[in-house]
């Protein structure tokens, strides 16, 4: 912890800030989350519609192919089609690969966008292009992070649900094609709009988050006296310069030190509670245990919550890894579901599942430039032309089949999505403003939409 006396320049919210309390929490800085939450209040002094609603985007790293998991053409040459089968579930007419048995048994609950496109192949391109809906020239040789992704947004206008929780996390860690945060960052609207990151495994016995536990020698009592000495402190410094007492400072600072000494955050990271048949039910691995604890921190107040689940970049040996992934997603999410489900949470949170783009419709030969079979098993390589992004509860129908691509899952053949329109469907759901405008570095107006149309078959 340290007491900054010096004078405070002005903030992406434009708050000039002349003392302030640092404490060690990972992701949030001490001046980020009170200007977080005095934006959050600004807002709402706009009239705003605001509405009680959450966001878990589970985030496929890497790209996953589409016509491997939603997307399936039984009927294209086999060098599309691929290695497994189509199977049918509780909703008539919309099928999922057979490594999806339990989430064949949810799809009433959730919907597949069919033809999301941004049309490039480019991890870094397509990350942004997803998490921001921007292009602004990022690719493989210009990473920069170029706009605040679509989690920094929801927390600057939204905040979080419950007072003593961020508005918005990343379980365990916020990483886009291994940048962090990178595209899952604030960027130009400041780092205090980075997502929390407790970091660890939460599969691992004894989890806990660090930033939470307090070090050898320190106690709530001591922190409660390093909080009356900041006051002291702050009202010595007003009083010397005659400034009017910002109230709203002192309330903002009070909530991010609530965040690290109140019980709210530590119950919520507390996956240890749960009880041990649901965490098996969802996966005794990283993934399906971080799954979990999203649906804990939604459950707590956080507003919005990724996951990260990485490692889908497969240009070779396809069969080996589906073959393990596929059955932890499908068991991780048809728990999410049936859980949110079970504790009435479902029309409150909206979950997602994607990644930066798909794979190529037709498999390559394993040779990734080299001879065949070189690599591996043959694979599939980038695409960005047509994919995927589950979308459910959180008042969004479920059952839907929006959009179709052609018979060989290269382009969408009907209703065309882009990354625009999917924010503004979770716009709809969080009861943003889509025709939101942010400050750019010369202090230019952006519209955080280019197209601020949603999905309108999901609302």
């Amino acid at each position: 912890m340290r007491i900054d006396l010096g004078s405070a320049g002005s903030y992406c919210d434009r708050v000039s800030r002349r003392s302030f309390l640092q404490l060690g929490v990972a992701g949030m800085a001490s001046v980020g989350l009170p200007g977080l939450l005095a934006a959050r209040e600004a807002s709402a002094r706009q009239g705003l519609p605001k509405k009680d609603t959450s966001v878990i985007l589970i985030w496929l790293d890497g790209g996953p192919g589409h016509m491997d998991m939603y997307d399936m053409k039984p009927e294209a040459p086999e060098q599309y089609r691929g290695i497994w089968k189509p199977i049918p579930t509780v909703v008539p007419g919309f099928e999922v690969t057979e490594l999806f048995p339990k989430q064949a048994q949810h799809t009433d609950k959730f919907s597949i966008v069919r033809s999301l496109h941004h049309d490039t192949g480019d991890h870094f391109a397509g990350a942004h292009r997803i998490l921001t809906t921007k292009d602004m020239g990022v690719s493989g040789a210009n990473t920069t992070s170029k706009f605040p992704s679509l989690g920094s947004i929801v927390a600057r206008e939204v905040g979080p649900r419950k007072p003593g929780m961020p508005a918005y996390a990343a379980v365990p860690i916020a990483s886009s094609v291994g940048l962090n945060p990178g595209y899952f960052g604030g960027n130009l609207l400041g780092m205090q709009y980075d997502p929390y990151q407790p970091g660890g495994d939460p599969n691992a016995p004894n989890y806990t988050v660090g930033d939470l536990t307090l070090k050898a020698g320190m106690s709530i009592d001591r922190l409660e006296d390093r909080r009356a000495l900041r006051q002291r402190l702050d009202d010595a410094l007003r009083q010397r310069d005659a400034l009017p007492v910002d109230t709203s400072v002192d309330q903002f600072t009070e909530q991010a030190f609530d965040f690290v000494t109140g019980p709210a955050a530590r119950e919520a990271f507390d996956i240890s509670k749960e009880d041990p048949r649901l965490r098996d039910r969802y996966g005794r691995h990283s993934w399906g245990q971080s799954t979990l604890l999203a649906r804990r921190l939604v459950e707590a107040g956080v507003t919005f919550v990724t996951v990260h689940l990485g490692g889908w970049d497969h240009h070779w040996d396809l069969e080996a890894g589906m073959n393990r992934y596929l059955p932890m997603v499908d068991s991780l999410v048809a728990s999410l579901f049936d859980d949110l489900h079970q504790r009435g949470l479902l029309d409150s949170t909206l979950v997602m599942l994607c990644g930066e783009f798909s794979r190529t419709p037709k498999m390559n030969d394993g040779g990734n430039g080299g001879p065949p079979g070189s690599m591996g098993t043959p694979g599939r390589d980038h695409w960005g032309n047509a994919m995927f992004c589950l979308l459910g509860g959180g008042g969004v129908k479920g059952g839907q089949l929006v959009g179709s691509t052609d018979r060989l899952g290269q382009f969408p053949h009907d209703r065309p999505i882009t990354p625009s329109n999917l924010h503004a469907t979770i716009y709809h759901v969080l009861g943003i403003d889509p025709h939101l405008q942010v400050l750019d570095q010369l202090n230019r107006p952006v519209s955080v939409l280019d197209d601020p149309e949603p999905i309108h078959e999901l609302i």
